[in-house]
């Protein structure tokens, strides 16, 4: 905290486009009661917060916010002893006469996930704090001449707790359901059969590999966030919310069975249709309801 009333935050997460930064000055902005134009981030830097876990597995929120907000709390406890300080008074002024005071401005804070542990071998245990939901309807139309598809609608309801921030969690979700259709439409891994490069991954490149691009983000693609998803009963997290990176990925999964679908319309029998579903799977799939 500066004396102007400035606060300046740092953790150890990494910003990926994620909304990281975003979220952690709500969570300390909130503690505070100021605007969040008043909270700045500084960059991650290993030099003075090390030993951080990965950002990885929909966590960044979990710790580093987490983290974050026991310090803003032991900080804003700490300001308030200061015998200047009223509530009638601006925030500046307050953050002036404890800076007059000597008292220290700064704070550090730590957190560690409760209650989780997990026995492999016994399989006892509670491996996570909580469990995120969530419910997908895709519609999809395949060309059966050329195996082209292309996904029509998407609706999707995911539980996120109490979301932190909306806008950024619809972000997530739309991006990583996205990510799942490439996983399971287009993303074809080819290796090397033979020669002395046998077993070497070809597809390595972006001229070899195909991600989804804009194009294939459906036109009507709506997105809502399930409002009741963390009970009050369940372990709090930050703000009782949930994460939202990943779990949306594997919701793609109806888009594969849309199309798996839409094969299946086109004879009798099993459908065989491989994954990712590519142009030459889907028809490879029809030729074999023929």
């Amino acid at each position: 905290l500066l004396k102007d009333g400035t606060l300046t935050v740092q953790h150890g997460g990494t910003e990926m486009g994620q909304g990281l930064h975003t979220k952690v000055l709500q969570t300390v902005a909130d503690v505070f009661g100021v605007p969040l134009k008043q909270v700045r981030i500084q960059a991650t830097d290993t030099a003075t917060l090390p030993n951080m876990p990965a950002t990885a597995a929909s966590s960044g929120t979990d710790l580093c916010a987490s983290a974050a907000l026991n310090a803003a709390k032991q900080l804003r406890a700490r300001l308030e002893t200061c015998s200047a300080y009223t509530a009638e008074k601006s925030w500046a002024e307050n953050a002036q006469a404890a800076y007059l005071e000597r008292l220290a401005l700064t704070e550090i804070g730590y957190y560690a996930t409760p209650g989780i542990a997990y026995d492999f071998a016994s399989f006892q245990g509670s491996p996570f704090q909580y469990y995120t939901y969530g419910a997908a309807v895709a519609e999809v139309l395949i060309d059966t001449l050329s195996g082209e598809t292309s996904v029509q609608a998407v609706n999707v309801l995911q539980d996120v707790g109490c979301s932190i921030n909306p806008a950024i969690d619809k972000g997530q979700i739309e991006g990583a359901f996205v990510q799942g259709m490439g996983w399971l439409t287009s993303e074809e891994l080819v290796w090397k059969k033979d020669g002395p490069q046998r077993g070497r991954l070809m597809t390595q490149a972006p001229q070899t590999y195909k991600i989804p691009t804009a194009k294939d983000v459906p036109e009507h693609f709506e997105v809502w966030l399930y409002e009741d998803g963390n009970h009050p009963n369940l372990a709090p997290n930050v703000h009782r919310s949930k994460a939202v990176g990943e779990p949306p990925f594997m919701l793609a999964i109806s888009v594969f069975l849309a199309l798996r679908d839409a094969v299946g319309s086109c004879g009798a029998g099993a459908v065989k249709l491989r994954a990712p579903a590519t142009p030459e799977a889907i028809l490879d799939a029809v030729a074999a309801m023929a």
